[in-house]
């Protein structure tokens, strides 16, 4: 069965009328990233970013060359800590939350 609506198109509608979506998936990002899933958390900041405004307004946020933020965020990227905390920060900044990450306990 075909989807009928664009995913991407939907986050983006989501999180301009939801800031506790939005909000959620910044923690699920940060989350993800805590509990060793840095694939999972930079597809979801690259979400995220699509869906505030932007690659280039990253860039201008973070002084970082848009094309290198999006390689960061693909799903082969890999962000130095120092970049990926300014791409946290700039997220968050721009959704005005904070970050709470939870971890998994093992059983």
């Amino acid at each position: 069965m075909a989807l009928t609506r664009d995913f991407k198109h939907t986050i983006v509608e989501r999180v301009d009328r939801d800031p506790a979506f939005a909000k959620a998936m910044l923690d699920e990002a940060a989350t993800s990233f805590l509990n060793g899933e840095p694939d999972v958390a930079r597809l979801i900041l690259r979400d995220l970013v699509n869906a505030t405004g932007g690659f280039e307004q990253l860039a201008e946020l973070t002084h970082k060359p848009s094309k290198s933020l999006h390689r960061m965020l693909s799903p082969k990227g890999n962000p130095s800590m120092d970049s990926l905390a300014a791409i946290f920060g700039a997220v968050s900044s721009r959704l005005k939350v904070g970050i709470e990450a939870h971890t998994i306990e093992a059983s």
